[in-house]
Parts: C-alpha cells; sequence; structure tokens
C-alpha cells in the first residue's frame, strides 16, 4: 500500500507556527509515528508552499499511490487547479486539515477542492493524518494494514 501525503503553505512551520491552533511538533516527527503505527504501508512524504508544485505532485502520484492524503492549506480556499488536478488522477483523495476550519474564519469554510475529494477530516490534530490513513485502508479494502493498536 502507497499513501502520499501532500501539504501545502506553511505546514513545513509546523511547531512553530501558531502553537495554539496546530501544536508545536513538527510534521516529520509525526510522521515517523504513522511509520511506526503503519508499517505495511509505504508512506510519501511532499510539501510545498507553491501551488503549482503540488498540482505537479498531484499529477505525478495520482497514477501510482493507492491513495492521497492532501492538506493544501490556504490553497484549500482558492484553488481550482488543485481542483482539477484531483479529478484527472485515478488515486482516491482525502482532504485533511489539523485545525476545525469551519470553528475559524468564515473564508475558511468554503473548500475548493472537497467536491473531487472522497472525504474530509479536520479538527483532530496530527491524528486527522492517521484518520484519514485508515479511511484509505478500508477504501482500498486492506483492512490487515488498519493497526492493532487504539491510542
Amino acid at each position: 500500500m502507497k499513501i502520499q501525503i501532500l501539504n501545502g503553505p506553511n505546514i513545513n512551520l509546523l511547531g512553530k507556527r501558531e502553537p495554539s491552533i496546530y501544536g508545536n511538533r513538527p510534521f516529520e516527527d509525526y510522521l515517523e509515528e504513522l511509520r511506526t503505527r503503519y508499517p505495511a504501508v509505504e508512506f510519501h512524504y511532499f510539501q510545498s508552499n507553491i501551488e503549482g508544485e503540488l498540482v505537479n505532485k498531484l499529477q505525478e502520484a495520482g497514477f501510482t499511490a493507492d491513495g492521497i492524503i492532501l492538506n493544501a492549506g490556504a490553497y484549500t480556499h482558492t484553488s481550482i487547479a488543485l481542483q482539477d488536478a484531483i479529478r484527472a488522477i485515478p488515486a482516491p483523495v482525502i482532504e485533511v486539515h489539523i485545525s476545525n476550519v469551519h470553528a475559524r474564519e468564515q473564508f475558511r469554510h468554503t473548500s475548493m477542492i472537497a467536491c473531487a475529494c472522497m472525504g474530509i477530516i479536520c479538527g483532530f490534530g496530527l491524528p486527522s493524518y492517521r484518520l484519514a490513513t485508515e479511511a484509505l485502508l478500508l477504501k482500498t479494502n486492506n483492512p490487515t494494514n488498519l493497526t492493532k493498536q487504539t491510542t
């Protein structure tokens, strides 16, 4: 099972950026936890602050990955290009947000990519990525990859 995680703008600042909203843990630390928790899953990770690079990576990974977890950051609310890229690939995409975007500013309540995604997970902090991983494992009918842990 191959899962591509794509993080958009400012996610490279996790652990430093607004810790009251995003926590104080860098994403790379959490990624290692995911890899340990799901040893049968091959996680690939890419982060960019540039919209076109995210589109390129979606197009590249969308034909080889079994699923994509996408935290498009602020591009969630503005990018038709990301929506088009998601629609153009066969891999299922789950939109993820660390914070509960619906409890924040009004402009964050609109997602331009949600209509092209398999689903959305938001508001659970970094464990949102774990929930998305489990959703992809269930979608691909590969429950043997689900962890036996409950935490």
